[in-house]
């Protein structure tokens, strides 16, 4: 019964979201701002994923909006209208980061072999940290701090699909890769964040992370 309920919500909103972006194509433009409004901090997280820096994620961010809008009859509703935003923030973050000839040189990246698997330190104490651990502000702010220790690759899927709850398909949607290749990126970032989280948790991390509780790190 839940399952229905909430498939039929999702119905609903679909089709209030279809409504609205055929009265902006229509002219009424005001209304784009509630078209994308639910949406912002997606954008922003998954450019900073890419970035590490929020001047240039807000930036990208703004940018990825107005492209949206800009090309808004383009989008032909073969994925969610999130996704497809999703998608343009992506690809200019991406282009941004070129653009600036960013040095790529990850802390996390020697310990992958050379096929770009991922080692865990060891497979001890994978215990499952109480929610309310995670709502810790210093829990966020570690958090936070060990995103930026990822490579690239990884801390984009693990912002999406675990910090802004994408589904699977979705993620690969919008970063333009295969859902075998989230998965197995999620599952190699988790890793790494274990083993970068765990000494100042009390040697415990989780395998499963949730943030439907408490406060984002962005």
């Amino acid at each position: 019964m839940a399952e229905r309920a909430t498939s039929l919500e999702y119905a609903g909103e679909q089709r209030d979201e279809a409504a609205l972006i055929r009265r902006v194509r229509e002219g009424e433009h005001e209304l784009f701002y509630e078209l994308v409004r639910p949406y912002e901090r997606r954008v922003y997280a998954a450019a900073f994923a890419i970035l590490r820096s929020e001047a240039d994620a807000e930036d990208v961010a703004q940018e990825a909006v107005l492209k949206s809008f800009k090309h808004l009859r383009q989008f032909r509703a073969e994925a969610r209208f999130s996704t497809w935003l999703l998608q343009i923030a992506v690809n200019e973050a991406r282009m941004r980061k070129r653009k600036a000839h960013a040095e790529i040189m990850e802390p996390i990246a020697d310990r992958e072999d050379s096929e770009g698997n991922y080692t865990p330190r060891d497979f001890a104490d994978w215990r499952e940290i109480p929610s309310e651990t995670l709502e810790r502000k210093e829990v966020r702010q570690k958090l936070a701090e060990a995103l930026l220790g990822l490579g690239q690759i990884y801390r984009e899927v693990f912002v999406l699909r675990d910090m802004q709850h994408l589904s699977i398909e979705e993620t690969a949607k919008a970063l333009g890769i295969s859902p075998a290749s989230v998965k197995t990126r999620l599952l190699r970032a988790r890793l790494m964040l274990r083993d970068l989280l765990a000494p100042g948790l009390g040697g415990a991390w989780s395998s499963k992370l949730s943030f439907a509780k408490g406060t984002k790190p962005w």
